[in-house]
C-alpha cells in the first residue's frame, strides 16, 4: 500500500549561493574610530532613510560594537542629535 500523504522529496542538488566576503567590523579594524553619541555623522551610516537602525548581520558590525552604536544611537535621538523617524511629510 502506497502512502500518498507523504510527499515528494527530491534529492536533487541544493542551490548554492555565489561566495559572498564575510564583512569586518569597522570598529574592530580600525581601533582609532570611535562609537560617540554626539557624532551624528558618524551614526547615520547604521541609520536607515525611515530611521530605523540597521541590523549587523547587514552592517556587518560585531555584537559588542552593534549594542555600543544601538546605545549611541537611542541617546542621540534623546537629545535631538538624531531623528526619531525618517522625513514626515504632511498630506
Amino acid at each position: 500500500m502506497s502512502d500518498e500523504r507523504t510527499p515528494q522529496r527530491s534529492s536533487g542538488p541544493r542551490k548554492k549561493r555565489p561566495f559572498q566576503r564575510r564583512k569586518v567590523c569597522r570598529f574592530c579594524a580600525d581601533k582609532q574610530v570611535t562609537i560617540d553619541y554626539k557624532d551624528p555623522r558618524t551614526l547615520r551610516y547604521f541609520i536607515t532613510e525611515r530611521g530605523k537602525i540597521i541590523p549587523r548581520r547587514i552592517s556587518g558590525n560585531c555584537s559588542k560594537h552593534q549594542r555600543e552604536i544601538t546605545e549611541a544611537i537611542k541617546r542621540a535621538r534623546n537629545i535631538a542629535l538624531l531623528p526619531v523617524a525618517g522625513t514626515h511629510v504632511l498630506p
